[in-house]
């Protein structure tokens, strides 16, 4: 059995396979987020390890021989954040989250070092880790001179579970610190925040062993001492989930944040296009993405400001798709990455009457996380990206009507995976399968069989195009808004 860990942001799931990849199990335990003040996005570390010790804990009361068998382990976690450690391993401050838009200024200072875009081949994004221990440097100085080790979410998970301070590339590459192209540390960038190689975890492929699990922990969890992978970055772990593992093969992700995905050969770095060229989480494979900071968590936020659910809300559109709605919606709620680099921009609706209610609304928000997602697709072409279909993941990619859409809007088919878990926790799964057998990337990392491809509703397509239109030209005026 091979076990695979996904450290979310609203979440962790635990997932078991067994040698021929089947989901034999899965826990999951809820995440919150603490927002004390407007652009922070913090979590408290322990809440990492109560939320595994959980899912660990029901896995053993309802699978105990499942887990008992579990032979590798894999982990994927949320990007970016800051986890920041004293001398003795404990966290200094709640970590810093990869949707915190705090540390744009410093983003910014060292963005405009040359030396930045030049090695990791990315803009410093205020998302990224290195802006937030150059605030801290700034706004914490007491807590900035004890860091002895600053380690992002899912290795602080690693450490709790092996002892071993390790990171894997795909991970790495989005802290602003990594020569994303040597996949290695970079002692200048580092040197640039006031830290050094000695601040950062030990360096391995995605599909190395990065540990085993600690004696007291297998004792405790009825398990063996099984060998945990190096893993990956939410999406790279995705994208093994998926099979996105050869070049040009891409994949839309409608989760919390919205991801345009695409697997490369070589590293393929173009900042201009504020597209995220990293490390993937195979040996010697690279990835570009396109990111936005609010994809259903826009939907959720809307569900909450009306009081119903979300699923309901977009269910309630029915699945057939219409035309566009005439209202616009801005998906702004935390600023935005590709292709702005925005971290002060905020969400709008243009074009409210009297005759607007909620499912129109709801529509409006598909509406423009897709323009959003768009924006993506067009940034990575600029950047020499050319997938020519796309697999979906993520929970938006339950609702058809939304595929549809979104399939019209990029002008491409969109492929829906058969029924099953292909995310971040079966990525990771698969990887500690790799770690644990020394099987290969190609044999284990397989796309899942395609249960129905979306085509794009030709009819509906100028219509999306004149909106998408109106969605481009407002960004200018909401840009220029005081808030």
């Amino acid at each position: 059995m091979y076990l695979g860990l996904d450290l979310g942001t609203s979440g962790l799931k635990a997932v078991l396979i067994d040698e021929n990849q089947v989901v034999a199990a899965s826990a999951t335990a809820p995440l919150a987020v603490k927002r004390p003040h407007p652009g922070w996005s913090e979590q408290d570390p322990w809440d990492w390890i109560t939320a595994a010790e959980a899912v660990l804990s029901e896995l053993q009361t309802e699978h105990p021989n499942l887990l008992a068998a579990v032979a590798g382990i894999g982990l994927s976690g949320q990007m970016h954040g800051a986890t920041v450690l004293d001398s003795t391993d404990k966290p200094l401050r709640p970590a810093i989250l990869w949707n915190d838009t705090r540390s744009h200024k410093e983003a910014a200072e060292l963005d405009a070092d040359p030396r930045f875009r030049s090695i990791t081949g990315n803009i410093v994004f205020p998302g990224f880790t290195a802006p937030k221990l150059a605030w801290m440097r700034t706004n914490e100085p007491e807590l900035f001179s004890k860091a002895a080790r600053v380690l992002l979410p899912k290795d602080y998970l690693r450490l709790w579970l092996t002892g071993e301070s390790v990171s894997d590339m795909s991970d790495s590459a989005g802290t602003s610190w990594l020569d994303v192209g040597a996949r290695a540390w970079s002692s200048e960038l580092l040197g640039a925040t006031d830290l050094s190689e000695a601040h950062m975890p030990r360096l391995v492929e995605g599909t190395e062993v990065s540990g085993t699990l600690r004696p007291d922990l297998a004792s405790r969890f009825g398990m063996q001492r099984a060998v945990v992978a190096g893993g990956g970055g939410d999406n790279a772990a995705s994208a093994v989930g998926m099979g996105t593992v050869t070049p040009d093969a891409g994949f839309v992700s409608l989760g919390t944040s919205g991801v345009v995905f695409v697997s490369n050969a070589r590293f393929s770095p173009d900042p201009a296009s504020a597209v995220h060229a990293f490390c993937h989480s195979v040996p010697g494979q690279w990835h570009q993405m396109g990111v936005i900071l609010s994809a259903t968590d826009t939907l959720n936020w809307f569900s909450g400001l009306v009081g119903q659910e979300a699923a309901k809300l977009v269910d309630g559109l029915g699945s057939e798709l219409n035309g566009p709605t005439g209202l616009t919606c801005l998906p702004y709620l935390a600023g935005e990455r590709t292709p702005h680099n925005d971290a002060e921009i905020r969400g709008a609706f243009v074009g409210l009457g009297h005759e607007t209610d909620a499912g129109v609304m709801t529509e409006a928000v598909l509406e423009g996380i897709s323009f959003a997602l768009a924006d993506n697709l067009a940034a990575l072409s600029s950047a020499g990206a050319a997938p020519r279909r796309l697999m979906a993941v993520g929970g938006g990619s339950r609702s058809s009507l939304w595929l549809k859409m979104l399939a019209t809007i990029l002008d491409m088919p969109i492929d829906v995976p058969q029924d099953g878990d292909f995310g971040g926790a079966f990525g990771a799964a698969r990887l500690g399968l790799i770690a644990a057998t020394g099987a290969s990337v190609t044999d284990v990392c397989t796309p899942p069989p395609v249960a129905a491809s979306i085509d794009p509703v030709a009819s509906l397509s100028e219509a999306y195009k004149s909106a998408y239109a109106r969605y481009r030209a407002l960004y200018p005026a909401v840009k220029g808004l005081p808030r």
